[in-house]
């Protein structure tokens, strides 16, 4: 086979999955777990909503965070897989609740619960799943956890219904964004890597530098989402290009072009993101206008700005492997976009 063939079959090999190799063994017992939670004896239908998202390739970011910082101060009980499960269980029900609110037919390259049952199933399961997930962290018997996943809980839910309120209105501005994006995404990532350190042991100003290494971890990671949607492929953003725009969500990149429209932009925007009349032609006159303002380069340019405070945070924690890799998955996070 000559060089070309050979780079074809080469699978590169990211930081996830670094990450995903050296916790293989935690992430088994979570999967174990994940399936033995999310079983129903009365409602068969639970599972089969559950097992369609949660067993749809999905990388387990967000509990391999829990993992590896408990692992990175040498956690050597069982707690840390029951909260990884946790932090999964919360996420996928807030994925099944989301694409009600967004009536979205695709979801990790698959159709939606939603689209494949009904809208009641997905909220019900998905409320099923945080049920579950709180029964998993009150085993742990540690109320600091608790609270932490409680309020981020919490905090989610908060995000989202300031979206409903934010993502069609104009006067949005890269703060509120910024809250928004804190909310529905951060604040999971956030919790997820304190919550781990916290069940370690770790000092106070180590749990504080992975709650904030998860937080700017978060806002990197929605903000590259929100660009990959005026440009990625279907296949890596795990929805249709465009989605963001169709449901008229006022994200970075659109912020930043509105903030500099003039008056015949300003029109198309109020038409086709407030108004909500789109017609064929208005997405790529869409991107036409944000290339026009750099609004691409500049939210990535924040996005980059994120990462290096995610990175900047480890700086706080002891010298360990995965130390190493979570700054490789910072750097990852953004490289998606090149």
């Amino acid at each position: 086979m000559d060089g070309a063939g050979d780079s074809a079959v080469q699978k590169t090999v990211t930081p996830q999955d670094r990450l995903s190799a050296l916790l293989a063994e935690d992430m088994a017992a979570v999967n174990l777990l994940i399936r033995q939670r999310m079983a129903s004896e009365h409602a068969p239908r639970i599972p089969e909503v559950t097992a369609h998202l949660v067993e749809a390739g999905g990388k387990r970011l967000r509990p391999l965070l829990t993992l590896a910082a408990a692992r990175m101060f040498g956690y050597a009980g069982g707690d840390h897989v029951k909260l990884a499960a946790t932090v999964e269980f919360i996420h996928t029900a807030t994925l099944l609740h989301d694409d009600v609110v967004d009536e979205s037919h695709r979801r990790r390259g698959r159709p939606t619960a939603n689209l494949l049952w009904d809208n009641k199933s997905s909220v019900l399961v998905g409320d099923y799943l945080f049920s579950r997930s709180f029964q998993l962290m009150v085993e742990t018997g540690n109320l600091r956890v608790l609270d932490i996943l409680a309020n981020a809980s919490a905090t989610i839910a908060e995000g989202e219904v300031l979206q409903l309120t934010a993502a069609q209105d104009l006067g949005t501005d890269e703060r509120i964004y910024l809250q928004v994006v804190r909310g529905k995404t951060a604040a999971l990532f956030a919790a997820a890597t304190e919550v781990g350190g916290i069940i370690a042991g770790a000092g106070e100003a180590e749990v504080a530098a992975l709650r904030d290494y998860g937080d700017a971890l978060g806002i990197a990671f929605q903000i590259v989402d929100d660009i990959l949607d005026y440009g990625g492929s279907d296949a890596l953003i795990g929805k249709n290009t465009g989605d963001d725009f169709r449901e008229r969500k006022l994200t970075l990149p659109l912020i930043k072009a509105v903030a500099k429209a003039d008056a015949e932009e300003r029109a198309f925007w109020v038409r086709v993101i407030e108004k909500g009349d789109q017609r064929d032609g208005d997405l790529a006159q869409a991107m036409e206008i944000l290339r026009r303002h750099d609004a691409i380069s500049a939210a990535r340019a924040d996005a980059l700005a994120w990462t290096g405070r995610a990175k900047a945070a480890l700086f706080n924690l002891p010298a360990h492997s995965l130390r190493d890799t979570l700054s490789e998955l910072a750097d990852f996070v953004v490289g998606r976009l090149s």
